[in-house]
């Protein structure tokens, strides 16, 4: 792809090394152009990689304009959910190239990682264990000294921890569900107050030099807290349910290797708990690529026929929910390599 317009700040970081709310990225053949604000130029300047800076005069989209007439590429690639209608049509008002509308292309050239990405998803990874050791043990010592805690307030507690009070940023907004509200897949946090014994859903993830990790554990409630998958139960029913999600997991796992169909992991983790009667009770994938967002490519689905490679990245993540009681789910992130692959 010679020609292609960016706007997606993740997008645009993985091109030139920078990215901010402002901006528009041209690539022209070999030469690379990032335009923003003035507010942006200092940092911009000290940042960039090959990559010629434009400080906008005007608007964004106007300085845009004059570059591409300078440039006068025959065709232009954009994916269409980086602009506005209006953006569009005022960028190529008067304009004589070709549009190619490339859905999701900056997506799939990052589908496959290189080795300095994959390190540093590894070291996210474990910075977002570390988080989840600490707030097992935090919430351990809260259910011994019976101090009350609700969903809400662990949510925040849960946040500070995994940012280390401001040093690293997140994947996204935690999930912190118990009992029946973990039903909910992306569940909000209610004043639920936490009780010795309640099942526990924690699904979060930490950014590290902008790179993503995503975790979910499953537990019981009380003074002894760990976040390994080797989980027990009190209650009969939600210790068979994490069992089938555990052993759909490694299914799942096991099956992971070079040339496999992304559709052929899920179904293996969707048959393990289809057979035990509860197909209907696992609503979602079973997983989705990380990396510079915490959702894109490959969707590890019922439908993807995206073929696995070494070097990609993603979630496996099969979960049982019963709504108005529980539900179970269990996360990790894998990379493909060459006779299978690694867990983070």
């Amino acid at each position: 792809m010679q020609n292609f317009i960016l706007q997606n700040e993740n997008a645009v970081y993985y091109e030139c090394g920078y990215s901010c709310d402002n901006e528009i990225f041209i690539k022209a053949g070999d030469e690379q152009f990032f335009i923003t604000d003035a507010r942006y130029g200092i940092e911009a300047k000290s940042r960039l990689k090959n990559t010629h800076l434009i400080v906008a005069q005007t608007s964004l989209i106007k300085e845009a304009r004059l570059l591409l007439r300078k440039l006068a590429p025959k065709k232009l690639s954009l994916d269409p959910a980086d602009f506005s209608y209006q953006s569009l049509k005022d960028l190529t008002r008067d304009m004589y190239f070709s549009l190619d509308f490339a859905h999701n292309f900056s997506q799939k050239k990052r589908i496959i990682k290189n080795a300095d990405e994959i390190e540093i998803l590894k070291k996210a990874a474990k910075l977002g264990a570390k988080g989840f050791n600490k707030i097992a043990k935090k919430l351990s010592k809260i259910i011994a000294n019976k101090e009350k805690i609700s969903e809400q307030k662990l949510n925040f507690l849960s946040a500070q921890i995994l940012q280390k009070h401001g040093q690293l940023g997140l994947s996204f907004a935690p999930i912190t569900a118990f009992n029946a509200n973990a039903a909910k897949a992306h569940a909000l946090p209610e004043q639920i107050i936490a009780k010795k014994g309640d099942l526990f859903l924690l699904d979060a993830g930490i950014r590290y030099q902008r790179y993503c990790s995503d975790r979910t554990r499953t537990l019981e409630l009380n003074q002894k807290m760990q976040m390994s998958k080797t989980q027990k139960f009190k209650d009969s029913k939600k210790n068979e349910i994490y069992q089938i999600v555990l052993q759909a997991q490694q299914a799942a796992i096991n099956a992971v290797k070079p040339g496999i169909l992304a559709c052929d992991i899920d179904a293996k983790a969707r048959s393990v708990i289809q057979k035990a009667g509860y197909g209907k009770n696992f609503f979602h994938s079973t997983g989705h690529g990380v990396g510079l967002d915490i959702h894109e490519l490959p969707r590890i689905n019922q439908s993807s026929t995206e073929i696995l490679k070494e070097g990609m990245v993603f979630s496996i993540e099969p979960g049982i929910y019963f709504e108005g009681e529980f539900g179970v789910r269990i996360e990790d992130v894998v990379v493909v390599t060459k006779n299978g692959c690694e867990i983070f």
